[in-house]
């Protein structure tokens, strides 16, 4: 995979897509997207009842993805103590599709998984709803950026990258992507 093709495609002014391939199998992808102790690992904590119209819990604690980085201090308490929120389950097709709120219901996450040989690939769409989740798509885009990163890492056996020490960079990278995206 080239470098651009990692970065999130702007698809709508409120959408954004990211494709990756991860190492397979499937069934492995698919209990780090729902075992609390594994999503932990690359994402956040937290509860995912693996039915439509379940409970799933977000507890972010960054400190435990990026325990030796100093956040921007706008993220100082996702970092430390962390942050909880909840969302709910639209979608759970065992272990092809996730779809849940996250945080609000005008924010949604899917996500497609699709076997290709020992590989995976990995469909994530993140859609939103309203002008203040709207200002939130290139921050969204930077931390699933990130985030999956570290899931490729976890699943490869390979160290994780940093996460606060990108976040700012790609925030403005995917400011300029979107805009130009979203002109043509």
């Amino acid at each position: 995979m080239n470098t651009d093709e990692k970065y999130a495609k702007f698809t709508k002014p409120t959408e954004l897509r990211i494709v990756r391939t991860l190492p397979g199998p499937i069934e492995r992808v698919w209990e780090y997207l729902t075992d609390p102790v594994k999503r932990a690992r690359w994402f956040c904590g937290g509860e995912l009842e693996q039915r439509e119209g379940g409970k799933v819990v977000f507890h972010m604690v960054h400190k435990n993805l990026a325990p030796d980085e100093v956040p921007p201090s706008k993220y100082k308490d996702v970092q430390d103590p962390g942050v909880s929120f909840e969302g709910r389950v639209l979608k759970c097709e065992a272990p092809r599709l996730l779809a849940y709120t996250f945080g609000s219901d005008d924010s949604e996450v899917t996500i497609e998984l699709t076997p290709q040989g020992k590989d995976v690939l990995l469909v994530l769409t993140h859609r939103v709803r309203g002008a203040e989740e709207e200002r939130e798509l290139t921050n969204y885009a930077s931390g699933w950026h990130i985030h999956l990163d570290h899931l490729v890492a976890q699943l490869a056996g390979t160290p994780r990258p940093g996460f606060w020490s990108l976040h700012d960079r790609l925030i403005g990278e995917y400011e300029k992507r979107r805009a130009a995206e979203l002109r043509s």
